[in-house]
Parts: C-alpha cells; sequence; structure tokens
C-alpha cells in the first residue's frame, strides 16, 4: 500500500509539550473513571438478563448494541474537538475559529431530525416486534451524545481532567442506578430504553454546570467548513469502530436470524464480558490518546510500541485465563444460558487484543491530522468484519472469524501508513517526524 502523506499541520509540531506529570495525572483519573464504569457496566449486563431472562436480554442487548453504536460513531466529535481545541483556548486563528457551542447544537439537531425520520424504515429489522417505541429514546440520546461529546472534547483538548472524571462518572453510575431503579418497577425494555439514555443527558448538563460559560465562548483551530470535513471523517471512522465494538451485537443479530434468541443472547453475553476489559478501556481512552500523541509527535513511534507491548501482554494474560476459567465463570454468573468451551472463550478475548491495538494507533494517526487514514483503518476493519458476518458459515464460526478478520486487516492499514509517514518525514529537510 502507498499512501501521499498528508504535511503535518505546523502548530502540531512546534505546540508546547504537556508536562509528563499533567498527562500522568489525566491518565490516572480517565482511566480510574473508566473502571469504575467498566464496573457498572458488568453490573448492568449481569443484572439485567438475570432479571429479565436471556431471551429478553436479547432485545435489551440489540437497542443497547445500536446506542452505543450509534454513540461511537458520534464519539468522533469529542476526538475531533480534542484535536482543535487548545489549552488556555489559544486557537492559531484567534477568534475566527469556529465556535463548538454553535456546531454541537447544529450537529445534534441534524441527527435527531435523520433517526427520527429514518425510523421507520429501519426500526422494524433493528428491534424486531417493539420497533418504533425505542427510536424515539436513541434518537433523545443520540442528540443528547453530540452535547456531552462536544464538551468532553473541549475538555480533554483543555487537559481539564477533573471535569472529565466527573463526566464519565456521572454517566456510568448514573446509568447503573437508573436501570437498578427501573428494573425495581417493571421489565418494560423500553422504559429500560430510556434508562440508558437519560445519562447521556444528565452527564451533559452535570458538566456543563461547572463549565458551560467557558464552553460557549471557545474557539477551534479551524473553521466551520474544515471543521464539518474533519467531523465528517472522524465520524465514519468512529462509526467503523463501534461496528468492531459497541454495535457488533446489533450486526450478529441482523445477520443471524435463523439462530434462537437464547443462544443470540447467550454469544452475545460471552463476547461482551470476556472482550470488555481491552476494548472498553481502550475506547474510553481514544481522546486522551490523541492529546497524549499529539504532546509526542518527535517521539511518537516510540511512545506507539510501548502502548502496543502493553495491550498485547496484558491481552495475552486475560486470553490464557479466559481459556483455563472463562467457561466456569460464565456457567455460574448464568447457569439457565447455553455454555461455551474455553477455546471460543479464548477466541473471543484475543480478537479484543487487536481492537486494542486499533485503539492504539487510530488516536496515533489522528494526532498527526492524518483524517483520511484514521478513517481508512476502522472502515476496512468494518467492512471486512460485516462480509465475514453474511458468508454462508455456521454461526460459531463467522462470530470468532469476524471479530478477528476486521480488526487485523484496520491494524494493517494503521500501522503500514504510518510507518510510510514516518519514514517520509525522516527523509524530508523541512518536517521530520522521529521515532
Amino acid at each position: 500500500m502507498t499512501l501521499s502523506p498528508e504535511p503535518i499541520e505546523p502548530e502540531l509540531v512546534s505546540g508546547p509539550e504537556s508536562s509528563d506529570s499533567t498527562a500522568r495525572r489525566g491518565f490516572i483519573l480517565v482511566l480510574a473513571a473508566t473502571a469504575l464504569v467498566g464496573i457498572c457496566g458488568y453490573v448492568i449486563t449481569w443484572l439485567v438478563p438475570r432479571t429479565i431472562g436471556v431471551s429478553a436480554y436479547a432485545v435489551f442487548a440489540l437497542f443497547w448494541a445500536f446506542v452505543f453504536l450509534v454513540a461511537a460513531a458520534l464519539s468522533g466529535v469529542q476526538q475531533e474537538m480534542a484535536r482543535a481545541s487548545h489549552p488556555h483556548a489559544a486557537s492559531p486563528i484567534a477568534g475566527a475559529g469556529a465556535r463548538p457551542s454553535r456546531f454541537a447544537a447544529a450537529f445534534g439537531g441534524i441527527v435527531l431530525g435523520v433517526l427520527l425520520i429514518t425510523g421507520p424504515i429501519w426500526a422494524a429489522v433493528a428491534f424486531r416486534a417493539d420497533g418504533w417505541a425505542l427510536v424515539v429514546p436513541l434518537a433523545f440520546g443520540a442528540a443528547c451524545y453530540v452535547l456531552l461529546a462536544t464538551l468532553t472534547g473541549l475538555l480533554y483538548g483543555q487537559s481539564a481532567w477533573d471535569l472529565i472524571f466527573v463526566a464519565i462518572l456521572v454517566e456510568g453510575l448514573g446509568r447503573l442506578a437508573i436501570i437498578m431503579l427501573v428494573l425495581a418497577f417493571t421489565h418494560d425494555v423500553v422504559v429500560l430504553a430510556w434508562a440508558v439514555v437519560v445519562p447521556f443527558a444528565l452527564a451533559f448538563v452535570t458538566t456543563a454546570a461547572l463549565y458551560l460559560r467557558k464552553a460557549i465562548h471557545a474557539h477551534l483551530d479551524v473553521r466551520y467548513r474544515t471543521l464539518s470535513w474533519n467531523v465528517a471523517r472522524t465520524v465514519v471512522a468512529a462509526a467503523s469502530m463501534g461496528v468492531l465494538v459497541s454495535g457488533y451485537p446489533l450486526l450478529l443479530g441482523i445477520t443471524s436470524p435463523e439462530v434462537r434468541q437464547d443462544t443470540l443472547g447467550a454469544v452475545i453475553l460471552a463476547s461482551t464480558l470476556t472482550r470488555a476489559p481491552l476494548i472498553v478501556v481502550g475506547m474510553a481512552l481514544q481522546s486522551y490518546l490523541v492529546v497524549f500523541f499529539k504532546s509526542r509527535l518527535t517521539r511518537l513511534w516510540r511512545s506507539l510500541v510501548v502502548l502496543l507491548l502493553i495491550v498485547v501482554t496484558l491481552g495475552t494474560l486475560l486470553t490464557l485465563a479466559a481459556w483455563l476459567l472463562g467457561p466456569a465463570v460464565f456457567a455460574f454468573l448464568f447457569p439457565d444460558a447455553p455454555h461455551f468451551d474455553g477455546a471460543f472463550m479464548a477466541a473471543l478475548v484475543g480478537s479484543s487484543i487487536l481492537v486494542g491495538a486499533l485503539c492504539v494507533t487510530a488516536p496515533a494517526v489522528l494526532a498527526m491530522s492524518r483524517h483520511s487514514l484514521f478513517t481508512l483503518g476502522w472502515l476496512t476493519a468494518a467492512l471486512t468484519t460485516i462480509i465475514v458476518l453474511v458468508l454462508p458459515l455456521d454461526f460459531m464460526t463467522k462470530t470468532v472469524a469476524s471479530l478477528v478478520a476486521g480488526p487485523a486487516l484496520g491494524l494493517i492499514v494503521h500501522l503500514v501508513g504510518l510507518s510510510t509517514i514516518v519514514r517520509h518525514h525522516r527523509m524530508s529537510p523541512v518536517s521530520r517526524v522521529t521515532s
């Protein structure tokens, strides 16, 4: 593959680096919040099927997957805001840059309208019996997430780690609390759907109360046209990431209509629980890593290799644990669900190593303002996953094959592209990027 390297934006090369102590503090806060929210996610994944049954959980899981597929796509807004904003609101084009508050209001309204207008077309396919009743909370949640993604993106760009910690924690803990409250009174999937999306609004309102005055007056380092084009590419890439992670259960259900509901629910449960440790952390750190790599462009390759080695090491240990302990743990947590052998559990965790590695290479690419390469890697992974899912293979085989093939090809695209960029700038007498 030959890529034509785009020029590195000058301000990303010559700008001041963040202090290591600030970066470490930010990493610890984001990781701590992510860990707490991850525990909440595990509790929800255990509590809901145990309360409403595995078959009913399949419907809930499809909605959950759709919501977080849309949220994953819209997280591209957060990543671009993190890249385009700067500490102390120092915009290279002064007051002429786009205002994120105006962009968020317009884009949120567009997302809301598109989902409500197109809902009747795909609701029955995506949500089966519940259809339109689940489209409304989905649209509401998506619009709120645009606002939240814009706000938290600004916070990442300005290294406001305390407020990022608050935003992550309010969303995760709020979701668990609201779902537990709802389950005490009803098992209605539509009511549970609202419990899933309301925390987006809750997190935005809480964080905005502390920061909104500054956010309204913030400017970015690009104008609206460039911002829209950059966001379009990051959203496509983030949507592709969502296909591999949050939206995967939805695609699995759509492409496997012949599979029994309890089997589908059990596979979704197993894949969610076993792949979460690496993937949830990787996804949560996307905007942090954009800022991290942006401050280390002169030593990006070295930092990238170190992080990839950490992902592979942790993933290998988790894969061995899944092989040895996975079947017993799953049978203990869900005694009434279909069970799986150690090889299947290990394959699920092993596939998460590839996605986790993509979650490292992608921010590195975006930090260098290589939006096209960033999008190409994720899009390759997503399209490959979908192609494998529609092949005439048995259910378990195509599940594992799709989880491995997609991220593997996407990772190759990013690594080849990055090596080409680094090699080009080593040879360039003007702009140099070294490892």
